[in-house]
Order: C-alpha cells, then sequence, then structure tokens
C-alpha cells in the first residue's frame, strides 16, 4: 500500500495548523527555506521568500487567538513519483478563502513544499457569522 498519501496528509497539517495559529517554528517545518509564494491576485506577479512570509505571519494576529472558525481542505493530492507532488488546498484566513497549489518533495524522508501559487476570495459570510459566535 502506497502509504505517501498518508504521510503527505500529516505534513499538511502542520501547513494549516502553523497558520492558523501563527506558528512560524511550525510552519518551517514543511516548507523548505528555499520555497517561494507566488500570486498574481491583484495583477502583477508577487513573488515572497520564506522570510517575508514568515515575517507577515509574525505579525498579523493569529486566526487561533481571535476566535476564527477553521476552514482547512485537502482538496486534492496528485503525486507524480515517490518523492514528487501536487496538493490543492483551501484554507481561511482572517476574511480570506485562499486556494493554494503546493509543489511538494520528499527530501530526506520528509514531504516539504518547494513553491506555493495562490489565490484567494472573500470567506463565506456564515463561515464568519459562525466564527463570531
Amino acid at each position: 500500500m502506497d502509504r505517501s498519501y498518508a504521510e503527505i496528509t500529516e505534513a499538511l497539517t502542520a501547513y494549516f495548523d502553523g497558520f492558523y495559529k501563527g506558528d512560524v517554528e511550525m510552519l518551517k517545518r514543511i516548507f523548505h527555506s528555499a520555497c517561494h509564494l507566488y500570486t498574481a491576485h491583484e495583477g502583477p506577479l508577487v513573488d515572497d521568500d520564506m522570510d517575508a512570509v514568515y515575517a507577515r505571519v509574525a505579525g498579523r494576529t493569529p486566526p487561533a487567538s481571535t476566535g476564527d472558525g477553521r476552514i482547512d481542505e485537502i482538496v486534492s493530492i496528485d503525486k507524480s513519483g515517490p518523492e514528487s507532488a501536487l496538493a490543492k488546498v483551501r484554507i481561511a484566513i482572517g476574511p480570506k478563502l485562499f486556494t493554494d497549489y503546493l509543489t511538494m518533495l520528499k527530501i530526506d524522508g520528509r514531504w516539504r513544499i518547494i513553491s506555493k501559487t495562490y489565490t484567494w476570495v472573500p470567506r463565506p459570510a456564515e463561515a464568519v457569522r459562525q466564527a463570531a459566535e
């Protein structure tokens, strides 16, 4: 049985928990140090290295401390080999619902994100109301 899907799912727990808790050290366990995050959501290409991402996470109030409800979803995992995968996930942070494409490699026995491409839409109003209750 191919255990790699379970390994990837387990690795993505650090991704979801790290963003929800605002825990940079937890995020460093899943992101490779050479990773970049890309978006063109508002027009021009934005290319952030991990130092910029970690500074942004450390500088904002984590969703866990504001009582925001969680929206964490693994939409799909597409493996192209024993050490390469693409995970499509959804995650809510504040008023935004992100769709992320995470390119992952198994390096030294661990699944790591080596690039992330993302976009977002406003978080569904019902989910925001539920979080406030």
